[in-house]
């Protein structure tokens, strides 16, 4: 199929466009509020908050269908991934604060208790058989191909939310990532900026529930932010190259999982973002490895300096002997 082909698709079929403009916003939120947690070194946190948000996910769930009514149980979902991603944060700051463990123990414990209650609520709902049960399997690995109208609308307001916080806050983000001592020091609340930036990654997660999975959600979390920073030094830049990268990974994830057949649309973006990130540590002019390969040999061509000759300590070792 020619690249012709592939745009005349995206134009008149309805389903690909939908999934490919619904992966491509995902994969913007995502890239973008993925750099402060690759700055930050919490690249690891978008697994926890991921995988944590399968326990509101289920007691959303629960709770749906014990209201009843006429909305269905599974459109409590991403609210209720909303609110288990924000309370696996506030479940590791709770640790962190009151005992003497460290942060990464605390995700661990975290990550244990709430993705573990999650997979057993699951057990439970799908042993009841509620109705609607079967749609909380798409939230694991992801369902894009089955995106509707109404998520494309879910996750538009979601993206405009949180990108809307990055602008009005973009300084204060910006400062409490590379100096939280200054901010501190001329008297930015840091608690409440770091909580309020962690509920915006937690956003940002939550929006590709659907798409890619609660497994699989933090590589497009943390690889467009990891590719994007090998080709830049400055926040802005990386937060649009980031932006980029994950619109590519889910258009070009959702194209090609449409035109392979037996292709699920998630693990293919994360592939696609995986292998951006592999492009970028080889190619980036700077900090790559081909870049870094010809700097030092140029180093050595502009110092005299030559190779070192693997037969010279046998030589020296040899001239010692009596």
């Amino acid at each position: 199929m020619s690249l012709t082909d592939v745009l005349a698709m995206l134009v008149t079929d309805h389903t690909l466009r939908t999934v490919s403009l619904g992966s491509g916003l995902v994969g913007v939120v995502s890239g973008s509020l993925g750099c402060y947690a690759y700055l930050r070194k919490q690249g690891m946190m978008g697994a926890i908050v991921a995988h944590s948000s399968l326990f509101g996910i289920t007691v959303a769930f629960l709770l749906g269908s014990l209201i009843g009514g006429r909305v269905a149980p599974i459109q409590f979902a991403l609210p209720g991934a909303l609110i288990g991603g924000v309370l696996s944060m506030a479940l590791v700051s709770l640790i962190v604060h009151s005992t003497s463990i460290k942060v990464d123990t605390a995700m661990g414990i975290a990550l244990a208790l709430l993705f573990g209650g999650g997979v057993f609520l699951l057990r439970i709902i799908q042993s009841l058989a509620l109705p609607g049960h079967r749609g909380l399997r798409d939230f694991l690995f992801g369902q894009a191909a089955t995106m509707t109208t109404a998520d494309l609308a879910t996750i538009v307001g979601f993206s405009v939310i949180g990108l809307t916080v990055v602008i009005l806050m973009w300084k204060e983000f910006k400062l409490h990532t590379f100096d939280p001592g200054f901010a501190a020091s001329i008297g930015y609340p840091m608690h409440r900026l770091d909580q309020l930036l962690l509920a915006t990654i937690v956003l940002g997660v939550v929006v590709g529930l659907r798409t890619v999975g609660v497994i699989l959600m933090v590589s497009l979390l943390v690889c467009p932010a990891a590719a994007a920073r090998q080709w830049t030094r400055r926040l802005g830049s990386m937060m649009v190259l980031a932006a980029l990268f994950g619109m590519l990974s889910g258009v070009v994830g959702a194209v090609v999982s449409a035109v392979v057949r037996n292709l699920p649309t998630g693990p293919v973006i994360s592939l696609v973002a995986t292998a951006l990130v592999l492009v970028s540590l080889v190619a980036a002019p700077r900090r790559g490895l081909v870049a870094g390969a010809l700097r030092r040999a140029a180093n050595r061509r502009r110092f005299g300096v030559l190779p070192p000759d693997p037969g010279m300590h046998d030589r020296a070792a040899g001239e010692g002997e009596p």
